[in-house]
């Protein structure tokens, strides 16, 4: 027999012996397979076709064996499973769509950058003038109420708002915020 021929007739005995692993054992194994991944059909499909895809590669050794494979098999697949959950943990966990849905919408990040070069841009105000802001725009205070509570007369409360405003309009077109 030639070379040729005889891996043409090795691969038919190869092809043969895969698909009567398929035939015999993929059903049964893939039963205990979804009760090894918690019902995962996808999961337990690609268990079922590595293990017989390493089947396939010890066609070999299998075709010597005595009795049943499946002992083997299963054990395979068992091994399969807990390397995939093994691996699982060691690496960050894949994100799950339904976690997609709580990631804020566009809007909202643009609000919270917005918020947080604000912030920024309040930073460079005065603490005097920063303090008769917080009152009557993030407070809601009255021009009356924020002097009470500041303990300077309206007037000053009048005019620390209107400087800070304009110093704050300058930061933030420094920070590429236009009005």
């Amino acid at each position: 027999m030639s070379e040729d021929a005889a891996v043409a007739d090795r691969t038919s005995q190869d092809d043969a012996l895969i698909r009567a692993l398929y035939e015999e054992h993929a059903g049964p194994l893939l039963t205990f397979v979804l009760r090894l991944v918690d019902g995962d059909r996808h999961r337990a499909e690609d268990v079922v076709q590595e293990t017989l895809l390493r089947a396939w590669r010890n066609a070999d050794r299998l075709r010597g064996a005595t009795g049943s494979i499946r002992p083997w098999l299963v054990t395979v697949a068992r091994r399969i499973v807990i390397d995939g959950h093994r691996s699982r943990r060691a690496r960050p966990r894949e994100v799950d769509e339904t976690q997609l849905e709580s990631v804020p919408a566009a809007d909202e990040i643009d609000r919270a950058l917005r918020m947080m070069t604000i912030s920024e841009a309040l930073g460079d105000l005065t603490d005097a003038h920063r303090e008769a802001l917080v009152e009557t725009y993030f407070r809601g205070r009255t021009v009356n109420e924020a002097a009470q509570v500041l303990g300077i007369p309206p007037g000053t409360v009048r005019s620390r708002v209107y400087y800070a405003l304009r110093s704050l309009k300058l930061s933030l077109e420094e920070r590429g915020v236009s009005a």
